[in-house]
């Protein structure tokens, strides 16, 4: 194992880094998922489906593809890991009408994820209702193992805690110019996990948003191509 900034780290088989959040053995993917093993959970959070429908319907136009290229990326998580429980940690939908949106093709591949698995969303601040049609069970909160699941980060310091919300990037300087990628934030007590959707944005994590919430120094885990970066404090810039 690898000392890092307290506590530890290693590079994963898959390309991500395993890692321990307030002692539970947990997996940051380079896809964004994270993987917790002792409960063969699989977490994504902020899919943010049929963003681009949303957009288009106030005549800013987009590509109508971001609920397709998402899922297709979620069906190879799936179908690697082959979870027991698979949670969607809040904002899997952009606004309250995209289940309404959503083409009858796409919905057919969300029931069939919940297939043979427990299948949990975590409300969010854009899917406050929850879904309507599709199977799962949606929760406020969510608790596996010594682990507490939420969408919207509480402040401060919190052991075990797991949210997404805030679609965590890590911008760094590299040889070749600056580099920013989307990211996992960690000080091994807490952890925010990074947007799953191909539309959904990214906000720094040196950003005021994420003052305070750490008990000590975090790291970001940065997403590259098939494998995930660790990345020191002091490495990170600003926007």
């Amino acid at each position: 194992m690898t000392a890092a900034l307290r506590y530890d780290y290693a590079p994963a088989a898959c390309g991500g880094l395993r890692t321990r959040i307030a002692g539970t053995d947990v997996v940051l993917r380079a896809s964004g998922a994270m993987w917790i093993d002792e409960e063969e959970a699989l977490i994504v959070s902020d899919l943010h489906l049929e963003k681009g429908s949303s957009y288009a319907a106030r005549g800013q136009l987009l590509p109508p593809y971001d609920t397709r290229e998402t899922l297709g990326r979620l069906e190879f998580e799936v179908a690697t890991m082959r979870p027991k429980v698979l949670v969607f940690l809040g904002d899997t939908f952009h606004d309250r009408r995209s289940e309404e949106r959503l083409a009858p093709s796409e919905a057919a591949r969300l029931r069939l994820l919940a297939a043979g698995r427990t299948l949990i969303w975590v409300i969010g601040n854009h899917d406050a209702d929850g879904p309507q049609e599709l199977p799962g069970e949606p929760v406020e909160t969510l608790s596996l193992g010594d682990l507490t699941l939420r969408h919207e980060p509480l402040a401060g310091p919190r052991l075990g805690e797991l949210a997404g919300h805030l679609h965590p990037c890590a911008k760094v300087a590299a040889a070749g110019g600056v580099v920013r990628r989307r990211c996992f934030v960690t000080d091994g007590e807490r952890a925010i996990l990074p947007a799953f959707g191909a539309y959904a944005g990214g906000l720094n994590v040196r950003d005021a948003a994420f003052a305070g919430m750490f008990a000590r120094t975090p790291i970001a885990a940065a997403l590259g191509a098939g494998r995930v970066h660790a990345v020191g404090w002091k490495s990170l810039r600003t926007d």
